[in-house]
């Protein structure tokens, strides 16, 4: 009857569309919906239910205002987010590994409901595979004023502390930000998944799967979120591996965060005190968010944020977080957790394709976002080098996909292996022609192939059309790379011992074909038939210019 019983009550499934011997249980409550009193506090133990729990659809996507192919949207009232799924096998012989994955999407939209991450294929590999929804956007990573500081919020009307917004025709005063605030935390986000976790801990063996050997996943935002739960002390012991794939270079200070809150209650028309943010409903908040991305999108003054306006990320709180990831784990923090770390070649692409990136085409555009940044000359006019009949779009493209997630990924795993963990590092480097235009290895087309979903239409764009064999083998290749990593921790190549370029390997996934083409024209050459590089040539567009940013240095980012 695929039913199973959880400490909350019991719950029925369905057999998966594509393989019936797996069974998938949607839209399980971890947590109590975060709203109402619950609004902007810690996650609630989910209420439990009698009888038989109907779980063969997924639950309420957070509010967002994106409306992603696939997946349902979010609606004004939908309150019961904070759920997981469930993919398990109908005659699993109990005790399997676990992988539970975190979505990406900028902190602000996305689900675990989207057809990429369906769990059916890697389930039929040997795990249980679990996949969540938590909050974003304001709900989830606003920073609200603690009580006492909406006081001092309205004196610094009066006393000079103000925050200029781009569009804006005023300064806005900027709440005083307390750490300590522990009833109406930063992170909240954060704090859901560790929920999630915790509902893993204590329930995933009655889906066949073992709490000892659970390991975290998640891609993009979603990876900084697997990092920053690898260095936080209170997520210690809930999980011993993880996967991160194209990990994003953003992170605040409680500061940074206070004045993003100032900005999105202005846009809502709301004072930026804990009572007006609670009086504010979500949707206004969505909505006041999407306004003030779209400023700093108009503005090419803004500073940073013009280029990629996201302004939600995880805050060095002081209590759930320290330090920004990379900080954290060069310290150690990431004790006994071992990490597989992946990221694409061509990152930005994607999001040039889509038009969430400002477009550079002059050469005083290229040097106001190198000034912006930071960025030595050198950096820049290397990257020309490595690049030189593309055009300058492709330049900027290149430079920010390093900046803001190529490089970082790279880093956090040398990090920790460098403090003495152990890490694997790979890069997505599947390309293809076809009519109209090249395929790029951008930014969300490896999670596809990982997941072993690029049947669904809905992800045709992301990997540039229906896939191939050559395709299929692939995705069969890196399946199987992340369940050995989960049940073993053994991807099957060989981890970090120091900095990826000290004579370490890499794993770089490509097609069978890509690989004898790759080896047609390297002779001789370094690369071997499994994908594996050794990386003290590590060279050019392909590898991420890791020579170059060796020497420039990375700049920590926030939201």
């Amino acid at each position: 009857m695929d039913v199973f019983t959880t400490k909350s009550g019991r719950v029925r499934g369905r057999r998966a569309a594509r393989d019936g011997g797996i069974v998938a249980v949607l839209g399980v409550p971890y947590a109590a919906p975060p709203f109402g009193p619950r609004r902007f506090r810690e996650p609630q133990p989910a209420e439990p239910w009698d009888g038989v729990r109907d779980c063969t659809a997924f639950g309420p996507v957070a509010p967002q205002s994106a409306e992603l192919p696939g997946a349902p949207s979010w609606s004004p009232g939908d309150e019961d987010i904070l759920t997981l799924n469930v993919w398990t096998p109908a005659e699993g012989p109990g005790d399997l590994p676990v992988l539970v994955w975190i979505h990406g999407g900028a902190y602000v939209f996305g689900s675990s409901a989207q057809p990429d991450f369906d769990g059916t294929a890697l389930a039929g590999g040997g795990l249980v595979v679990v996949t969540l929804n938590s909050r974003l956007g304001f709900e989830g990573f606003g920073h609200v004023p603690d009580a006492d500081a909406d006081a001092d919020a309205d004196a610094d009307a009066d006393t000079g502390s103000a925050l200029l917004v781009p569009g804006a025709d005023s300064v806005l005063p900027v709440p005083v930000p307390v750490s300590s605030a522990a009833a109406f935390p930063d992170n909240r986000g954060l704090l859901d998944q560790i929920a999630a976790l915790e509902w893993v801990r204590d329930n995933i063996s009655a889906f066949g799967g073992s709490p000892d050997r659970v390991t975290l996943a998640g891609q993009s935002s979603g990876a900084t979120s697997v990092a920053c739960l690898t260095v936080a002390d209170r997520a210690r012991g809930l999980f011993r591996r993880a996967v991160l794939h194209s990990a994003v270079n953003a992170f605040a200070t409680v500061e940074q965060a206070a004045r993003t809150t100032a900005e999105v209650a202005a846009a809502a028309g709301v004072p930026a005190t804990r009572a007006g943010l609670l009086a504010a409903p979500p949707e206004a908040l969505v909505a006041a968010t999407d306004r003030v991305c779209e400023r700093y999108a108009q503005d090419p003054g803004s500073g940073q944020r013009h280029y990629d306006p996201a302004i939600y990320g995880p805050v060095a709180d002081g209590v759930l977080l320290t330090a920004d990831p990379l900080e954290a784990l060069a310290a150690g923090a990431g004790g006994a957790v071992e990490l597989l770390v992946c990221h694409t070649t061509e990152e930005y692409w994607l999001l040039d394709a889509v038009g969430s990136s400002a477009k550079i085409t002059s050469e005083e555009q290229l040097a106001a976002f190198a000034a912006d940044f930071g960025l030595p000359a050198s950096l820049v006019e290397g990257h020309r080098e490595r690049l030189p009949d593309a055009p300058l779009l492709d330049v900027y493209l290149s430079l920010y996909s390093g900046l803001l997630f190529a490089e970082y990924s790279t880093r956090l795993a040398e990090a920790h292996a460098l403090a003495g963990g152990r890490a694997f590092l790979a890069r997505f480097d599947r390309r293809r022609d076809r009519a109209g235009g090249r395929v790029r290895a951008w930014h969300c087309a490896d999670i596809p192939f990982a997941f072993g979903n690029l049947h669904d239409e809905s992800v045709h764009f992301l990997v540039g059309g229906p896939p191939g064999a050559a395709d299929q083998e692939l995705s069969r290749r890196m399946a199987r790379a992340w369940a050995g990593f989960a049940a073993h921790g053994d991807p099957g190549w060989a981890p970090l011992d120091g900095p990826a370029g000290g004579g370490e390997t890499v794993r770089v996934w490509r097609t069978e074909e890509e690989e004898a083409a790759d080896a047609a024209r390297r002779p001789g050459g370094a690369r071997r038939a499994d994908g594996v590089r050794r990386v003290e040539d590590d060279r050019g567009a392909e590898h991420g210019f890791r020579d170059l940013w060796r020497t420039a240095g990375l700049p920590l980012l926030a939201p």
